[in-house]
Protein backbone atom coordinates (compact mmCIF):
# COMPACT_ATOMS: atom_id res chain seq x y z
CA UNK A 1 0.00 0.00 0.00
CA UNK A 2 1.31 3.57 -1.12
CA UNK A 3 1.38 6.46 1.32
CA UNK A 4 -0.60 7.89 -1.30
CA UNK A 5 -3.47 5.17 -0.65
CA UNK A 6 -2.83 5.38 2.80
CA UNK A 7 -3.96 9.02 3.02
CA UNK A 8 -6.67 8.33 0.47
CA UNK A 9 -8.06 5.50 2.90
CA UNK A 10 -7.52 7.84 6.22
CA UNK A 11 -9.59 10.24 4.86
CA UNK A 12 -12.13 8.23 3.35
CA UNK A 13 -12.75 6.44 6.71
CA UNK A 14 -12.64 9.75 8.91
CA UNK A 15 -15.30 11.93 6.43
CA UNK A 16 -17.41 8.63 7.14
CA UNK A 17 -16.88 8.21 10.25
CA UNK A 18 -17.94 12.34 11.19
CA UNK A 19 -21.27 11.53 9.21
CA UNK A 20 -22.39 9.30 12.05
CA UNK A 21 -24.53 10.12 15.17
CA UNK A 22 -23.10 9.79 18.11
CA UNK A 23 -25.66 7.73 20.09
CA UNK A 24 -24.95 4.20 20.74
CA UNK A 25 -21.61 4.06 20.03
CA UNK A 26 -19.76 0.88 21.18
CA UNK A 27 -16.12 1.57 23.08
CA UNK A 28 -13.60 -1.10 22.22
CA UNK A 29 -10.24 -0.44 24.36
CA UNK A 30 -6.89 -2.43 23.21
CA UNK A 31 -4.42 -2.43 26.26
CA UNK A 32 -2.18 -4.63 28.06
CA UNK A 33 -3.40 -6.87 30.99
CA UNK A 34 -2.67 -9.62 33.59
CA UNK A 35 -4.93 -12.47 32.87
CA UNK A 36 -5.06 -15.13 35.26
CA UNK A 37 -5.95 -18.47 33.56
CA UNK A 38 -5.51 -20.83 36.36
CA UNK A 39 -4.28 -21.88 39.29
CA UNK A 40 -1.13 -20.00 39.67
CA UNK A 41 -1.00 -19.21 36.14
CA UNK A 42 -1.05 -15.77 34.71
CA UNK A 43 -0.34 -14.14 31.53
CA UNK A 44 0.57 -10.60 30.53
CA UNK A 45 -1.45 -10.15 27.04
CA UNK A 46 -3.00 -7.35 25.25
CA UNK A 47 -6.70 -7.48 25.13
CA UNK A 48 -10.02 -5.59 24.50
CA UNK A 49 -11.58 -3.89 27.13
CA UNK A 50 -9.77 -5.55 29.61
CA UNK A 51 -11.19 -9.59 29.23
CA UNK A 52 -10.52 -12.80 27.68
CA UNK A 53 -12.14 -13.34 25.36
CA UNK A 54 -13.10 -9.84 24.46
CA UNK A 55 -17.20 -8.55 24.95
CA UNK A 56 -19.56 -10.21 23.36
CA UNK A 57 -21.53 -8.18 21.01
CA UNK A 58 -24.88 -9.04 19.55
CA UNK A 59 -26.47 -7.14 16.62
CA UNK A 60 -29.38 -7.24 14.05
CA UNK A 61 -28.83 -7.96 10.70
CA UNK A 62 -28.54 -4.68 8.13
CA UNK A 63 -27.93 -2.38 11.73
CA UNK A 64 -25.73 0.21 11.25
CA UNK A 65 -22.87 0.07 14.15
CA UNK A 66 -20.49 2.42 15.52
CA UNK A 67 -17.51 1.51 17.08
CA UNK A 68 -14.45 3.67 18.85
CA UNK A 69 -11.72 1.46 19.33
CA UNK A 70 -8.97 3.04 21.23
CA UNK A 71 -5.59 2.02 21.52
CA UNK A 72 -4.14 2.57 24.39
CA UNK A 73 -0.64 1.20 23.63
CA UNK A 74 2.61 1.94 22.35
CA UNK A 75 2.53 0.62 18.82
CA UNK A 76 -0.27 0.59 16.18
CA UNK A 77 -2.98 -1.66 15.96
CA UNK A 78 -5.89 -3.67 13.66
CA UNK A 79 -8.99 -4.71 14.51
CA UNK A 80 -10.50 -7.01 11.96
CA UNK A 81 -14.33 -8.07 11.44
CA UNK A 82 -14.06 -11.80 10.47
CA UNK A 83 -16.81 -12.94 8.63
CA UNK A 84 -18.58 -9.57 7.69
CA UNK A 85 -19.04 -8.50 4.62
CA UNK A 86 -18.54 -4.38 4.90
CA UNK A 87 -16.08 -2.12 3.18
CA UNK A 88 -12.40 -2.42 2.87
CA UNK A 89 -11.62 0.70 4.53
CA UNK A 90 -13.01 -0.58 7.89
CA UNK A 91 -12.79 -4.25 7.44
CA UNK A 92 -9.40 -4.36 9.17
CA UNK A 93 -6.66 -5.05 7.17
CA UNK A 94 -4.17 -2.48 6.54
CA UNK A 95 -3.56 -4.67 2.90
CA UNK A 96 -6.32 -3.33 2.01
CA UNK A 97 -6.85 0.34 2.99
CA UNK A 98 -7.84 0.33 6.73
CA UNK A 99 -5.75 2.93 8.45
CA UNK A 100 -3.86 1.47 11.57
CA UNK A 101 -5.06 2.71 14.79
CA UNK A 102 -1.54 4.85 15.62
CA UNK A 103 -0.08 4.12 19.32
CA UNK A 104 -2.35 6.02 21.90
CA UNK A 105 -5.00 6.86 19.11
CA UNK A 106 -8.51 6.03 18.88
CA UNK A 107 -10.31 5.50 15.46
CA UNK A 108 -13.63 5.13 14.74
CA UNK A 109 -15.28 3.14 12.40
CA UNK A 110 -18.84 3.04 11.22
CA UNK A 111 -20.26 -0.05 8.99
CA UNK A 112 -23.53 -2.28 8.30
CA UNK A 113 -22.74 -5.43 10.10
CA UNK A 114 -23.69 -8.34 7.70
CA UNK A 115 -24.81 -11.00 6.87
CA UNK A 116 -26.06 -12.95 9.70
CA UNK A 117 -24.30 -15.66 11.61
CA UNK A 118 -21.63 -16.37 14.08
CA UNK A 119 -19.07 -13.79 13.31
CA UNK A 120 -16.02 -12.65 15.78
CA UNK A 121 -13.02 -10.09 15.92
CA UNK A 122 -9.26 -10.00 16.15
CA UNK A 123 -5.83 -8.33 15.66
CA UNK A 124 -4.83 -8.46 12.31
CA UNK A 125 -0.89 -7.60 12.84
CA UNK A 126 2.09 -9.15 11.49
CA UNK A 127 3.36 -11.12 14.30
CA UNK A 128 6.43 -12.03 12.65
CA UNK A 129 8.69 -13.56 15.71
CA UNK A 130 7.12 -11.43 18.11
CA UNK A 131 4.53 -14.39 19.50
CA UNK A 132 2.95 -11.69 22.00
CA UNK A 133 0.85 -9.48 19.06
CA UNK A 134 -1.38 -9.82 16.78
CA UNK A 135 -3.53 -13.22 17.12
CA UNK A 136 -0.62 -15.06 19.40
CA UNK A 137 -2.27 -12.31 21.58
CA UNK A 138 -5.72 -12.18 23.58
CA UNK A 139 -7.01 -9.75 20.82
CA UNK A 140 -10.23 -11.65 20.44
CA UNK A 141 -13.39 -11.46 20.66
CA UNK A 142 -17.14 -12.64 19.46
CA UNK A 143 -19.87 -10.83 17.31
CA UNK A 144 -23.02 -12.49 16.83
CA UNK A 145 -25.43 -10.78 14.00
CA UNK A 146 -28.93 -12.15 14.45
CA UNK A 147 -31.33 -12.39 11.17
CA UNK A 148 -34.62 -11.05 11.19
CA UNK A 149 -37.50 -12.94 12.95
CA UNK A 150 -34.44 -15.24 14.35
CA UNK A 151 -36.79 -18.27 16.18
CA UNK A 152 -33.63 -18.77 18.94
CA UNK A 153 -35.08 -22.24 19.23
CA UNK A 154 -33.26 -23.31 22.42
CA UNK A 155 -32.43 -22.70 26.35
CA UNK A 156 -29.07 -21.14 26.40
CA UNK A 157 -26.55 -19.66 23.76
CA UNK A 158 -22.80 -20.52 25.09
CA UNK A 159 -20.50 -19.04 23.05
CA UNK A 160 -16.61 -21.08 23.43
CA UNK A 161 -13.50 -19.69 22.18
CA UNK A 162 -10.40 -21.85 22.21
CA UNK A 163 -7.02 -20.31 22.29
CA UNK A 164 -3.31 -20.47 23.74
CA UNK A 165 -0.56 -18.68 25.82
CA UNK A 166 3.19 -18.39 25.81
CA UNK A 167 4.16 -19.54 22.45
CA UNK A 168 7.58 -20.43 21.13
CA UNK A 169 9.04 -21.88 18.14
CA UNK A 170 10.67 -24.78 18.08
CA UNK A 171 11.68 -26.18 14.80
CA UNK A 172 9.53 -25.64 12.62
CA UNK A 173 6.41 -25.36 15.04
CA UNK A 174 5.04 -22.63 17.19
CA UNK A 175 4.67 -24.30 20.76
CA UNK A 176 2.36 -23.53 23.60
CA UNK A 177 2.92 -23.94 27.46
CA UNK A 178 -0.59 -23.77 28.21
CA UNK A 179 -4.25 -23.41 26.69
CA UNK A 180 -7.46 -22.34 27.77
CA UNK A 181 -11.43 -22.06 26.56
CA UNK A 182 -12.40 -18.80 27.04
CA UNK A 183 -9.35 -17.27 29.02
CA UNK A 184 -9.42 -20.21 31.61
CA UNK A 185 -7.31 -23.51 31.74
CA UNK A 186 -9.89 -26.67 32.47
CA UNK A 187 -11.19 -26.80 35.87
CA UNK A 188 -10.12 -22.79 36.89
CA UNK A 189 -13.14 -20.84 35.36
CA UNK A 190 -17.04 -21.27 36.12
CA UNK A 191 -18.64 -24.75 34.83
CA UNK A 192 -21.27 -24.28 31.61
CA UNK A 193 -24.31 -24.78 34.17
CA UNK A 194 -27.22 -26.74 32.75
CA UNK A 195 -30.59 -28.73 33.40
CA UNK A 196 -31.38 -32.09 32.47
CA UNK A 197 -34.03 -31.67 29.16
CA UNK A 198 -32.54 -28.44 27.57
CA UNK A 199 -31.16 -27.73 24.14
CA UNK A 200 -27.78 -25.48 24.02
CA UNK A 201 -26.65 -24.13 21.14
CA UNK A 202 -22.70 -24.11 21.45
CA UNK A 203 -20.75 -21.34 19.34
CA UNK A 204 -17.20 -22.81 18.96
CA UNK A 205 -14.88 -20.27 17.50
CA UNK A 206 -10.79 -21.24 17.08
CA UNK A 207 -9.66 -18.41 18.11
CA UNK A 208 -5.83 -20.09 18.05
CA UNK A 209 -2.91 -18.31 15.90
CA UNK A 210 -1.97 -21.54 14.72
CA UNK A 211 -3.48 -24.48 16.14
CA UNK A 212 -6.01 -27.28 14.83
CA UNK A 213 -8.47 -28.43 17.68
CA UNK A 214 -10.87 -31.50 17.70
CA UNK A 215 -13.62 -30.69 20.48
CA UNK A 216 -16.08 -32.95 21.82
CA UNK A 217 -18.54 -33.08 25.11
CA UNK A 218 -18.02 -36.26 27.05
CA UNK A 219 -21.39 -38.08 26.84
CA UNK A 220 -23.63 -36.42 24.22
CA UNK A 221 -23.79 -35.75 20.56
CA UNK A 222 -23.58 -32.75 18.72
CA UNK A 223 -25.22 -31.78 16.06
CA UNK A 224 -23.66 -29.57 14.12
CA UNK A 225 -26.13 -26.41 12.37
CA UNK A 226 -23.79 -24.26 10.84
CA UNK A 227 -20.09 -23.58 9.91
CA UNK A 228 -18.63 -20.32 10.15
CA UNK A 229 -22.27 -18.90 10.69
CA UNK A 230 -23.25 -20.22 8.02
CA UNK A 231 -26.53 -22.63 8.51
CA UNK A 232 -25.09 -26.14 6.69
CA UNK A 233 -27.88 -27.40 4.14
CA UNK A 234 -27.14 -31.02 6.10
CA UNK A 235 -27.03 -30.44 9.89
CA UNK A 236 -25.40 -33.65 11.53
CA UNK A 237 -24.34 -35.56 14.79
CA UNK A 238 -20.98 -35.81 15.58
CA UNK A 239 -19.39 -37.17 18.64
CA UNK A 240 -16.21 -34.29 18.07
CA UNK A 241 -15.66 -31.47 15.94
CA UNK A 242 -12.28 -30.37 13.87
CA UNK A 243 -11.84 -26.83 13.54
CA UNK A 244 -8.77 -24.94 11.91
CA UNK A 245 -7.82 -21.43 13.37
CA UNK A 246 -10.55 -18.89 12.55
CA UNK A 247 -13.17 -21.59 12.03
CA UNK A 248 -16.22 -21.63 13.94
CA UNK A 249 -19.08 -24.26 14.38
CA UNK A 250 -22.28 -24.12 16.03
CA UNK A 251 -23.42 -26.97 17.70
CA UNK A 252 -27.03 -27.65 19.10
CA UNK A 253 -26.91 -30.40 22.13
CA UNK A 254 -29.76 -32.22 23.64
CA UNK A 255 -28.89 -32.18 27.35
CA UNK A 256 -29.79 -35.55 27.93
CA UNK A 257 -26.89 -37.27 29.94
CA UNK A 258 -27.24 -35.83 33.41
CA UNK A 259 -23.62 -35.45 34.97
CA UNK A 260 -20.29 -33.75 35.44
CA UNK A 261 -19.08 -33.57 31.90
CA UNK A 262 -15.81 -32.29 30.28
CA UNK A 263 -16.14 -29.88 26.95
CA UNK A 264 -12.48 -30.48 26.00
CA UNK A 265 -9.74 -30.90 23.23
CA UNK A 266 -9.93 -34.66 22.27
CA UNK A 267 -6.08 -34.98 22.01
CA UNK A 268 -4.83 -35.20 26.01
CA UNK A 269 -2.19 -33.88 26.18
CA UNK A 270 -3.76 -30.03 24.63
CA UNK A 271 -6.35 -30.74 27.32
CA UNK A 272 -3.98 -31.40 30.08
CA UNK A 273 -2.55 -28.10 28.91
CA UNK A 274 -6.03 -26.29 29.72
CA UNK A 275 -7.84 -26.85 26.77
CA UNK A 276 -11.48 -27.63 28.36
CA UNK A 277 -14.68 -26.55 30.47
CA UNK A 278 -16.49 -28.27 32.60
CA UNK A 279 -20.44 -29.07 32.22
CA UNK A 280 -22.26 -29.35 35.15
CA UNK A 281 -25.97 -30.78 34.88
CA UNK A 282 -28.09 -29.06 37.96
CA UNK A 283 -27.56 -30.91 41.14
CA UNK A 284 -25.17 -32.83 39.45
CA UNK A 285 -22.04 -34.00 42.16
CA UNK A 286 -18.21 -35.73 41.48
CA UNK A 287 -15.15 -34.58 39.71
CA UNK A 288 -15.84 -33.81 35.88
CA UNK A 289 -15.61 -37.20 33.74
CA UNK A 290 -13.59 -37.44 30.27
CA UNK A 291 -14.51 -40.51 28.03
CA UNK A 292 -12.81 -40.21 24.48
CA UNK A 293 -14.95 -40.09 21.73
CA UNK A 294 -14.53 -42.61 18.92
CA UNK A 295 -12.29 -42.15 16.11
CA UNK A 296 -13.99 -40.03 13.18
CA UNK A 297 -12.48 -38.52 10.24
CA UNK A 298 -13.65 -34.82 9.68
CA UNK A 299 -15.44 -34.13 6.11
CA UNK A 300 -17.51 -30.84 5.42
CA UNK A 301 -19.41 -32.90 2.74
CA UNK A 302 -21.32 -34.85 5.59
CA UNK A 303 -22.88 -31.42 6.24
CA UNK A 304 -23.55 -30.58 2.32
CA UNK A 305 -25.68 -31.88 -0.65
CA UNK A 306 -24.75 -34.58 -2.32
CA UNK A 307 -23.32 -32.48 -5.53
CA UNK A 308 -22.23 -28.27 -6.55
CA UNK A 309 -24.60 -26.18 -8.18
CA UNK A 310 -25.27 -27.13 -11.46
CA UNK A 311 -24.46 -23.16 -12.60
CA UNK A 312 -20.87 -23.21 -14.15
CA UNK A 313 -17.95 -20.85 -12.70
CA UNK A 314 -17.60 -17.66 -15.12
CA UNK A 315 -13.40 -18.38 -14.91
CA UNK A 316 -11.34 -21.31 -13.18
CA UNK A 317 -8.62 -19.86 -11.02
CA UNK A 318 -5.39 -22.75 -9.79
CA UNK A 319 -3.87 -21.46 -6.45
CA UNK A 320 -0.86 -23.83 -5.40
CA UNK A 321 0.50 -23.62 -2.09
CA UNK A 322 4.06 -24.49 -1.22
CA UNK A 323 6.59 -24.19 1.53
CA UNK A 324 9.46 -22.26 0.25
CA UNK A 325 13.13 -21.85 1.92
CA UNK A 326 13.23 -21.08 5.58
CA UNK A 327 9.61 -20.90 7.16
CA UNK A 328 8.54 -19.83 3.79
CA UNK A 329 5.51 -19.95 1.65
CA UNK A 330 4.53 -19.51 -1.51
CA UNK A 331 0.77 -18.87 -3.95
CA UNK A 332 1.55 -19.62 -7.35
CA UNK A 333 5.32 -19.61 -6.68
CA UNK A 334 5.51 -15.93 -5.21
CA UNK A 335 5.67 -14.79 -1.74
CA UNK A 336 3.45 -11.77 -0.22
CA UNK A 337 4.41 -8.87 -1.15
CA UNK A 338 5.16 -10.05 -4.56
CA UNK A 339 2.05 -12.13 -5.33
CA UNK A 340 0.37 -11.55 -7.78
CA UNK A 341 -3.14 -10.57 -7.08
CA UNK A 342 -6.40 -12.65 -7.81
CA UNK A 343 -8.65 -10.09 -10.24
CA UNK A 344 -12.51 -10.55 -10.44
CA UNK A 345 -14.91 -8.94 -12.15
CA UNK A 346 -18.04 -7.79 -9.68
CA UNK A 347 -20.84 -10.87 -10.36
CA UNK A 348 -19.03 -13.06 -11.96
CA UNK A 349 -18.72 -16.80 -10.39
CA UNK A 350 -14.83 -18.07 -9.75
CA UNK A 351 -13.83 -21.54 -8.99
CA UNK A 352 -11.14 -21.35 -6.88
CA UNK A 353 -8.91 -24.46 -7.05
CA UNK A 354 -6.83 -24.79 -3.53
CA UNK A 355 -4.09 -27.07 -4.28
CA UNK A 356 -1.59 -28.02 -0.96
CA UNK A 357 1.15 -29.21 -3.00
CA UNK A 358 2.62 -29.55 1.35
CA UNK A 359 2.44 -32.03 4.50
CA UNK A 360 0.55 -29.46 6.60
CA UNK A 361 -3.33 -28.87 6.51
CA UNK A 362 -3.55 -24.87 5.51
CA UNK A 363 -6.97 -22.87 7.00
CA UNK A 364 -7.43 -20.74 4.02
CA UNK A 365 -9.46 -16.87 4.87
CA UNK A 366 -10.74 -14.61 2.25
CA UNK A 367 -11.97 -11.27 3.91
CA UNK A 368 -15.39 -9.72 3.14
CA UNK A 369 -16.97 -12.49 1.19
CA UNK A 370 -18.01 -16.22 1.78
CA UNK A 371 -17.22 -19.52 -0.67
CA UNK A 372 -19.17 -22.44 -1.38
CA UNK A 373 -17.58 -25.87 -0.92
CA UNK A 374 -17.89 -27.95 -4.27
CA UNK A 375 -15.00 -30.64 -3.85
CA UNK A 376 -13.16 -31.89 -1.03
CA UNK A 377 -10.34 -34.28 -1.18
CA UNK A 378 -11.97 -35.27 -4.56
CA UNK A 379 -15.61 -35.68 -3.57
CA UNK A 380 -18.14 -33.49 -4.93
CA UNK A 381 -20.38 -31.35 -2.52
CA UNK A 382 -22.68 -28.17 -2.47
CA UNK A 383 -24.05 -25.89 -0.10
CA UNK A 384 -21.59 -25.39 2.81
CA UNK A 385 -20.54 -22.14 3.15
CA UNK A 386 -17.24 -20.72 4.38
CA UNK A 387 -14.72 -18.11 4.69
CA UNK A 388 -12.02 -20.26 6.35
CA UNK A 389 -11.32 -23.95 4.65
CA UNK A 390 -9.00 -26.30 5.90
CA UNK A 391 -6.92 -27.43 3.14
CA UNK A 392 -5.26 -30.77 3.74
CA UNK A 393 -1.72 -32.14 3.14
CA UNK A 394 -0.99 -32.90 -0.27
CA UNK A 395 -4.81 -32.58 -1.24
CA UNK A 396 -7.02 -30.01 -3.54
CA UNK A 397 -10.20 -28.53 -2.68
CA UNK A 398 -12.27 -26.54 -5.20
CA UNK A 399 -14.85 -23.68 -3.68
CA UNK A 400 -17.20 -21.41 -5.95
CA UNK A 401 -16.91 -17.65 -5.27
CA UNK A 402 -19.34 -15.17 -6.42
CA UNK A 403 -17.29 -11.52 -6.56
CA UNK A 404 -20.42 -9.49 -4.54
CA UNK A 405 -18.88 -7.38 -2.50
CA UNK A 406 -15.78 -4.99 -4.17
CA UNK A 407 -13.08 -3.52 -3.21
CA UNK A 408 -9.47 -5.11 -2.48
CA UNK A 409 -9.69 -8.21 -0.18
CA UNK A 410 -7.25 -10.21 1.41
CA UNK A 411 -6.69 -13.76 0.83
CA UNK A 412 -4.27 -15.82 3.22
CA UNK A 413 -3.69 -18.82 5.30
CA UNK A 414 -5.10 -18.18 8.83
CA UNK A 415 -2.19 -19.77 10.26
CA UNK A 416 -0.74 -16.85 11.64
CA UNK A 417 3.11 -18.14 11.13
CA UNK A 418 2.53 -18.88 7.87
CA UNK A 419 0.61 -15.50 6.68
CA UNK A 420 3.57 -14.02 8.36
CA UNK A 421 6.09 -15.74 5.72
CA UNK A 422 4.35 -14.62 2.86
CA UNK A 423 1.37 -16.88 2.51
CA UNK A 424 -1.24 -14.02 1.49
CA UNK A 425 -2.64 -12.21 -1.84
CA UNK A 426 -4.79 -9.37 -3.00
CA UNK A 427 -8.42 -9.67 -4.73
CA UNK A 428 -9.09 -7.02 -6.53
CA UNK A 429 -12.13 -5.95 -8.64
CA UNK A 430 -11.17 -5.12 -12.14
Amino acid sequence: MTRREFLAASATLTAASAQEPSADIVNLRIAPITLDIGRKRTIKTLAYNGQVPGPVFRWKENQRVTIDVANDTSEPELVHWHGFHIPSVVDGAMEEGTPMIGARATQRYSFTVNPAGTRWYHSHLMGSHNYQRGTYSGQFGLAIIEAAGEPGNYDQDIPLMIHEWEASLSEDEIVYRYQSINGKMLGAGEPVRVKAGQRILFRLVNASATMTHSLALTGHSMNVIALDGNTVPSPGLVRAVELGPGERADCMVEMNNPGVWILGETNDAYRNAGAGIVVEYAAAQGAPRWVPPPPAEWDYTRFGTSSPSSTAPDATVPLQFKSHGDHGWTINGKAWPRTDPLVVKQGARYRLVFDNQSSMAHPVHLHRHRFEITKFGGKPTGGVLKDVVMVPGWKEVEVDLIAANPGPSLFHCHHQFHMDQGFMALMKYS
